[in-house]
């Protein structure tokens, strides 16, 4: 069967190059190609974002094909259609007619279907005697078929880069499980090493990785992942050969080892040794102590350094502190087991206090795991309170400013430099009662 051609091929408004394009390809198509209309509109679908296309064109798309009579689209048929906007905004979910328009001009541009107006601009066929349609206005179907392998080859490779990109994903995942898993376990097992730096590094990666990044960018990130994963491996398996070889040793010489990582957890530090003994000294006190909690301007008053490690580098809720001290954690070499158990045994906003003020003096502290499991069996005894520890690093910060001051007491007192440390008179008198000693009135 002939087809027929309108004798003016182009739509009205402007005429662009690629409407061109599409009326040659549409003159391409050999007479005996057929393909499966509903076939070929899901690989447009597929292939939407590389041919141009619209969620919204698609639909107008869907309808325009479900004017067609046959579900096979050949060469040698018919492949106008006529639907009037009405029709179509019907079949394309209630499109308004602005939007019909919009999106009909988007599926020209990307080459999917060709205008064929009539003089007037209405869409219609006129049929010969038999019945036969002699001319069509309206839109062209033509380019589907001719364009058919090409929006295949298309949509089958945008069906690998899908794959490939969930493929990277879900490496990217195993690596961040696996590495999270080992700096935890060398920090549990007190393998020796800087597990603070690790824990860094592997949140400077993370940090690099927005949301729906693309394959590249994920690509990139994994291997920087598996680098830092190898480097891990190899310590923690360098260290168990060598726990090995002195087990062997120690089991052929008869020779006992206390393997218990928290047996000499007891520091020589002046901070430890002041914080037990002061938690030792109000064991008698704690119900003496303020029932309610800890505001949170005073404890970060107290352990400013912990809000570096904020998100945004800000904390203005307790949840934020304890992601701040959910990074702290691991820098202190502090164990998933021992962080689990002061939780547990304070509960979570006590432990964050707890964990922000060992943070805040973590070079005076030489084993802030052993020293937090201290704290921790000491408030399952109901022996310990955060408000002590805080008291403590404010009445420090108070005396190094007022050392600070006293140094610079030539100075006459209205050009005298302000000092970096600001406490209410409220809390002066606070600290004031609390240091002195039980006789003292």
């Amino acid at each position: 069967m002939q087809r027929h051609i309108a004798t003016t091929p182009f739509g009205r408004g402007t005429l662009t190059l690629g409407q061109i394009a599409s009326q040659m390809t549409a003159r391409t198509v050999p007479a005996e190609a057929v393909v499966h209309k509903w076939q070929v509109f899901q690989h447009i679908r597929e292939a939407r974002d590389r041919l141009g296309a619209t969620d919204r064109s698609l639909a107008i798309l869907n309808a325009l094909l479900s004017f067609h009579p046959e579900t096979a689209l050949t060469g040698a048929a018919e492949l106008v259609v006529w639907p009037s906007n009405e029709q179509l905004m019907a079949r394309a979910n209630g499109m308004p007619a602005t939007t019909l328009r919009r999106h009909l001009a988007v599926l020209v541009g990307c080459g999917l279907i060709v205008r064929r107006d009539s003089p007037n601009g209405k869409r219609f066929a006129r049929k010969g005697r038999g019945g036969e349609i002699e001319q069509a206005y309206g839109f062209d179907l033509s380019p589907i078929i001719a364009r058919a392998e090409e929006i295949k080859a298309l949509a089958e490779e945008v069906q690998a880069e899908k794959k490939a990109l969930r493929v990277a994903r879900e490496r990217l995942t195993l690596l961040r499980r696996d590495i999270v898993k080992m700096i935890d376990a060398g920090i549990e097992e007190n393998v020796p090493g800087n597990w603070g730096r690790v824990q860094q590094a592997y949140q400077e990666i993370i940090l690099q990785l927005p949301r729906g990044a693309s394959r590249p960018l994920v690509d990139d990130v994994c291997a920087r992942l598996y680098d830092l994963w190898v480097e891990t491996r190899e310590v923690l398996e360098t260290f168990t050969k060598t726990q090995n070889m002195d087990a062997n040793e120690s089991h052929s010489g008869g020779h006992i080892q206390n393997s218990n990582p928290d047996s000499q957890f007891e520091s020589n530090t002046a901070f430890e040794n002041d914080e037990a003994g002061s938690a030792a000294a109000q064991t008698d006190n704690v119900q003496s102590l303020p029932k309610r909690e800890l505001p949170l301007g005073i404890v970060l008053d107290a352990c400013p350094g912990v809000i570096d490690l904020a998100q945004g580098g800000q904390i203005r809720h307790w949840r934020d502190l304890l992601g701040a001290v959910e990074i702290a954690r691991p820098m202190l070499g502090i164990s998933p087991s021992a962080w689990r158990e002061a939780r547990e045994a304070m509960g979570e906003q006590q432990a964050a206090i707890t964990l922000a003020a060992i943070y805040e003096r973590s070079e005076q502290i030489h084993n802030a795991g052993g020293y937090l499991r201290s704290l921790t069996e000491r408030a399952r005894q109901g022996k310990f309170s955060t408000w002590p520890m805080i008291m403590a690093l404010l009445r420090a910060k108070l005396d190094a400013s007022q050392a600070e001051a006293a140094g610079k007491g030539s100075l006459h007192p209205s050009r005298r430099e302000p000092s970096g440390f600001e406490v209410s008179e409220t809390l002066l008198r606070g600290l004031g009662k609390r240091n002195r000693r039980p006789h003292e009135k």
